[in-house]
């Protein structure tokens, strides 16, 4: 069965003078899916959310949601996609129920429709006991959660969340979390979630890619993204055995061309281009060597981190 395209870009550009901000971006988001657009500051997700929204014109290239250009029909996008920008704005003296209220008013519900839907989101992001308080005295992570509640009011098939966790406390990010995986697990919506927060992120979406620089690396589920990142690059094994001997280090190389070994006392550190540890494990076991400690470096969510993430700000 063909999966539904919710959100579909081809060669989308934007450029700033001499800057290019985003360069030729070619996505396809489906229907009921949690994507996670993951980069470190300045990669250019925000000015792709803005081209999504329709905010902003692209210099090249199209992006259609549920087969609307973002562009040309701007009105089809406002009604179909909800967004929770990064810092979201409240009218700090209003309630939480008299904000939503007015979304709702700005969104032509029915004064019933509204007030109904008011009570259910007030519920489901858990702020009915507050639901009469000014959102002025709301934390950081009630404001998120309204924000939610916000972008509901309208009832969207779409919705884009910029950096959703950030600011918060451990207990919030899981509450904000859980809210998210609910929209697309429970509601069949389809989420676009911006973030450089690549642990929290990870958690619940379904496909992430990895956005650096304006340009997209790659895109796939968490856990082949290193091999589409760093393709082609050496992986390296730590390994931890006894005893180390000139027939062990003979018996590694074996196992393929291009195999390096270094050692010092019983750490040995051995660099190929292939994913040895089956192979090698066998071999240790069939040797009778003890395997005190194995870890593969080069391709894995701690490496993408440390090269693409640590740092930005």
């Amino acid at each position: 069965m063909n999966k539904n395209v919710m959100i579909k870009t081809e060669n989308l550009t934007k450029n700033y003078d001499d800057v290019t901000a985003v360069n030729s971006l070619n996505l396809e988001i489906f229907e009921g899916e949690i994507f996670g657009l993951l980069g470190p500051n300045g990669a250019g997700k925000t000015t792709t959310i803005l081209m999504l929204l329709g905010l902003t014109e692209p210099s090249e290239g199209v992006a259609t949601i549920n087969g609307y250009n973002t562009t040309k029909e701007s009105i089809h996008i406002k009604k179909m996609v909800g967004y929770l920008p990064d810092h979201v704005g409240f009218y700090e003296d209003m309630t939480a129920r008299e904000n939503l209220r007015f979304t709702g008013r700005l969104n032509n519900l029915s004064d019933n429709e509204i007030e109904t839907r008011i009570d259910t989101l007030l519920e489901r992001v858990k702020l009915s006991d507050v639901s009469d308080r000014k959102v002025g005295t709301y934390s950081k992570g009630m404001r998120q959660r309204l924000g939610i509640a916000d972008t509901l009011m309208k009832d969207p098939k779409v919705i884009i969340l910029d950096e959703p966790t950030i600011g918060l406390d451990p207990a919030g990010i899981n509450e904000m979390l859980d809210l998210i995986a609910d929209l697309a697990r429970k509601d069949r919506r389809t989420v676009l979630i911006s973030s450089h927060q690549l642990y929290q992120i990870q958690k619940i979406c379904d496909r992430v890619g990895i956005f650096v620089k304006g340009k997209l690396l790659a895109v796939g589920p968490i856990d082949t993204l290193g091999e589409k990142v760093f393709e082609g690059q050496p992986l390296t094994l730590e390994l931890n055995v006894e005893p180390v001997d000139e027939r062990l280090i003979s018996l590694i190389q074996s196992i393929g061309e291009e195999i390096k070994v270094t050692s010092d006392q019983n750490q040995l550190s051995i660099e190929s281009i292939d994913d040895i540890r089956k192979p090698l494990l066998r071999i240790l076991s069939e040797h009778n060597y003890k395997v005190l400690f194995l870890k593969q470096r080069g391709r894995d969510l701690d490496d993408i981190y440390s090269r693409y993430f640590t740092g930005e700000e």
